[in-house]
Formats: C-alpha cells, sequence, structure tokens
C-alpha cells in the first residue's frame, strides 16, 4: 500500500509542476497606435505600458494585430522562455511563426504585437492562429489555438 501512495504523490506533484504555466486568457485583435497613448508619454518621454510586457516585431510600430496574453505562472519558470505566435493569414496558406523572447515581468501580462509590416491592415484578419509559450529548452509550457487552427486537413 505504500509504494502506490508514494507513487500517486509523485504524480500529483507532476501535474501541480506541468500546470505552473498557463495562458488565462489569450485575446486576438488589432489595436490602433493611439490605444497606447497615455498622458504620463507627453511628461516622461517613455511609452507607458500600463504594467503590461509589450512585445513588437517593429518596436517604432505601434499599430498592428495583437494577442494580449495573461498567465498564470511563477516568475522563475519563465526564465529564457519566449512566445510562438503561428499565423495563416488570408495571403497565403502557409503558417508564419513570430518569435517574442520573454522579458522579466511581473504582471503576467503581455501584449504581443505583429506591427509594421509584418500587419498593417486593420481590415485584415487571421485565418487561424496558434500562440505557444516555449521554455528555452523547447518545451511547450503551454498553448491557446483559434477553432479553425485544430481542423483536420481535408
Amino acid at each position: 500500500m505504500r509504494p502506490a501512495f508514494i507513487v500517486l504523490l509523485l504524480l500529483a506533484a507532476a501535474s501541480l509542476r506541468a500546470a505552473e504555466v498557463e495562458f488565462t486568457r489569450v485575446w486576438p485583435a488589432w489595436r490602433e497606435a493611439g490605444s497606447f497613448d497615455r498622458i504620463s508619454e507627453y511628461f516622461g518621454g517613455r511609452e507607458n505600458t500600463g504594467g503590461h510586457t509589450l512585445l513588437r516585431t517593429h518596436a517604432e510600430a505601434r499599430a498592428g494585430y495583437y494577442f494580449l496574453v495573461r498567465l498564470k505562472q511563477t516568475p522563475a519558470s519563465l526564465a529564457g522562455a519566449k512566445f510562438v505566435v503561428n499565423i495563416i493569414s488570408p495571403a497565403a496558406p502557409e503558417p508564419k511563426a513570430y518569435e517574442f523572447p520573454v522579458t522579466a515581468t511581473s504582471s503576467g501580462v503581455f501584449d504581443l504585437g505583429l506591427t509594421g509590416s509584418d500587419w498593417s491592415d486593420r481590415k485584415t484578419h487571421p485565418v487561424a492562429w496558434k500562440l505557444e509559450l516555449r521554455a528555452a529548452d523547447g518545451r511547450t509550457l503551454a498553448s491557446a489555438q483559434s477553432f479553425l487552427w485544430a481542423m483536420p486537413a481535408p
């Protein structure tokens, strides 16, 4: 009876460790450049992120298609991690991947932006998308996807 209890305890600990990082919500949407303006930016000169970590494909461009990601995680679990956003656009049937290195944050809220030439048209929406958070060793820590990403091939 004792070995079975130890096995159950180890399995429970492993499942808790696997759930250490998870997406609580992913909101994909177009955002205008003006939606990032804050009054404090006019006084301080720096962009006020509102407690979010902003990661953009083109740092100088603010307008674009964003994935607002909320994480439930422990800060140490994200060392060396990266977000990978795979997009199928109306222009091309093959997915295109964008990588965003995770920077230190205490809020667990990230704005991942496809900006500039990567997504310049507000009327264009992705056909399908998949978002992954990968550890430094390549393991997938968390993932989310659109309904159409999961559709089986004909």
